[in-house]
């Protein structure tokens, strides 16, 4: 390819999950320099209110019912999706077939596990081959959407997920190990350092939409003894929903707390803060390991986030704390000793942080384009 006619990339990506989306976006800020880039959602082109209706259904179930989405989850390793011909996803097929056929990519990428599905047929009806990549935005704990999907490439997020998938039969030549792609400002920034000062203990929330969570996790922080704490509260798309619960505890611990709503910033609050609490989604697990900020798990989605928290758990660098007390005693123990277990986890977090992952999974494609 000349520079006058770069490669053109088409990244696919469905919003049932905040990492499809961040992978696709930060892929295509890796892509950038090198490459003509589309990010196209062929879910919610084909169908657009249905598919907020259901995005809006599928952040209901997950957060307040997590074992019906367990069943839900679990039921897929039934399904033959190469047969799938659900209507809606007939739409957002049809949507992804003239996606392709206007932009003509040389490369095909989706952070979706379905789409695979998709271009195959596509193909299989006549449409011109070209290479196709899957990037898994999950760890470890890898469904049989992603894991059958009829793809050329595979990437995936680290050295044990791999394994996993090379152990379940897919051909080892094909799954690569390039990261989970972060957004690439993380190669750029400076985390805060093991060896330096914790106090104040600087500590990064990201609440769900149930409202008692808020008040109940702040206060587990801040009222954590013998130790100053601070906490820096980002609401996002809750901020209408949580902000009047966020503000009572800006009020009652005054100069200690920090309210925001969306925020561009997430890589450079990561790396100034010591600790983050979030849920186990693949973006924010693995945004917290590029910034190598240990992480606390407040929320888990059966299924896909629990690789997320076995892969935190294996490098040593998290684990979970789905209630107050749990906050407040991994908190006393992180803390203990001149915050010593703190420090042994920002170690173990730098010995495996990916900060460049989107820049080798955006070389990767290139190569095949």
């Amino acid at each position: 390819m000349s520079p006058d006619d770069p490669p053109r990339i088409l990244l696919a990506t469905a919003g049932f999950g905040e990492g499809h989306h961040s992978a696709a976006r930060n892929l295509a800020k890796a892509l950038h320099s090198g490459a003509s880039v589309e990010i196209a959602d062929p879910c919610r082109e084909g169908a657009p209110v249905l598919n907020d209706l259901l995005r809006s259904a599928y952040r209901v179930v997950t957060t307040y019912s997590p074992r019906l989405w367990k069943r839900i989850y679990h039921s897929v390793e039934k399904r033959d999706f190469s047969k799938e011909r659900i209507p809606f996803m007939r739409l957002a097929e049809k949507a992804l077939a003239a996606r392709i056929n206007a932009f003509d990519p040389h490369v095909i990428v989706s952070t979706y596990p379905l789409y695979p599905y998709f271009v195959r047929r596509y193909f299989d009806a006549g449409g011109r081959s070209r290479p196709l990549v899957t990037v898994v935005t999950d760890s470890i704990e890898i469904n049989a959407a992603w894991r059958f999907a009829p793809t050329d490439y595979w990437l995936v997020t680290d050295a044990a997920t791999r394994r996993s998938l090379i152990e379940r039969e897919l051909p080892e030549a094909r799954v690569v190990d390039t990261g989970f792609p972060i957004d690439p400002v993380f190669n750029t920034l400076s985390p805060l350092s093991a060896d330096g000062p914790a106090k104040p203990f600087r500590v990064l929330f990201f609440p769900t939409a149930k409202r008692p969570t808020v008040r109940r996790i702040a206060r587990a922080v801040l009222d954590h003894p013998g130790w100053p704490t601070e906490i820096t509260i980002v609401l996002g798309r809750n901020f209408r929903r949580l902000y009047r619960r966020a503000r009572e505890i800006k009020d009652a611990y005054p100069g200690r707390v920090r309210v925001r709503g969306w925020s561009k910033r997430v890589p450079q609050l990561l790396c100034e803060h010591h600790l983050v609490i979030g849920k186990a989604g693949g973006a924010t697990v693995h945004e917290a390991l590029g910034a190598r900020c240990p992480m606390l798990i407040h929320h888990l989605v059966p299924g896909q986030e629990e690789g997320n928290l076995d892969l935190l758990r294996q490098i040593g660098g998290g684990s979970l704390a789905h209630s107050e007390d749990r906050i407040r005693t991994a908190l006393r123990d992180l803390l203990a000793d001149n915050a010593a277990g703190w420090r042994r986890q920002k170690r173990a977090l730098a010995r495996h942080a990916r900060p460049n992952a989107a820049l080798s999974a955006a070389t990767f494609i290139l190569q095949h384009a």
